[in-house]
C-alpha cells in the first residue's frame, strides 16, 4: 500500500539518527467502516417521516432502492445491524442525513423512519454513535498498515 506514511518515515528516522534526537511515531489507522451499499439506479430521496427497511444485502443484485437502504454483507455490517435496537439512530454521510430503527425484524434486517432526509449515494458512511457494535477494533487492514 502507499501512501504518506511510507515516504515521511525513513526522513523522520534519518533526520532524527543526524540530530541525535529519538522521535516517537504515532499512526492512526482506519478501523472499521461501515458503508451502505451499490445504488440500484439514481440516488434515492431520503423524505423526512418515511419507514424504509435497512438491512444485509440478500443477494448481490440487493441494491439501495426507493424503501430500502441495504449494506454488504461484511463481519462488522452485520455486527452493526445485530446491535440496532428500536430508538437507534443510524447517521449517514457524516451525519448529513439520519434514521431511527423502529424496529427490528431479525439480526439482519430493520425498518427505520428517516429523521433528516437527503439523496442518498453509493458507499455513503454510516455512524452510529450511540450503539456498542460487537466486532474488532483492527482489521486486517489495520493489521497490514500497522506491519
Amino acid at each position: 500500500r502507499g501512501g504518506d506514511f511510507e515516504r515521511v518515515y525513513p526522513l523522520i528516522r534519518h533526520h532524527a539518527k543526524a540530530m541525535g534526537k529519538k522521535v516517537e511515531c504515532l499512526g492512526d489507522l482506519q478501523g472499521p467502516k461501515f458503508r451502505v451499499a451499490e445504488l440500484a439506479g439514481d440516488p434515492v430521496p431520503l423524505v423526512n417521516g418515511e419507514v424504509f427497511e435497512f438491512g444485509i444485502c440478500k443477494d448481490d443484485g440487493d441494491h439501495i432502492r426507493p424503501g430500502r437502504i441495504t449494506m454488504k454483507p461484511t463481519i462488522e455490517q452485520k455486527a452493526l445491524i445485530k446491535a440496532c435496537k428500536p430508538g437507534t439512530t443510524l447517521l449517514i454521510e457524516d451525519g448529513i442525513m439520519e434514521v431511527k430503527v423502529v424496529e427490528k425484524c431479525s439480526e439482519t434486517e430493520l425498518r427505520v423512519e428517516i429523521v433528516r432526509g437527503g439523496k442518498l449515494k453509493a458507499r455513503k458512511g454510516v455512524n452510529v454513535p450511540d450503539c456498542e457494535i460487537d466486532c474488532a477494533a483492527l482489521t486486517e487492514k489495520d493489521i497490514e498498515d500497522a506491519e
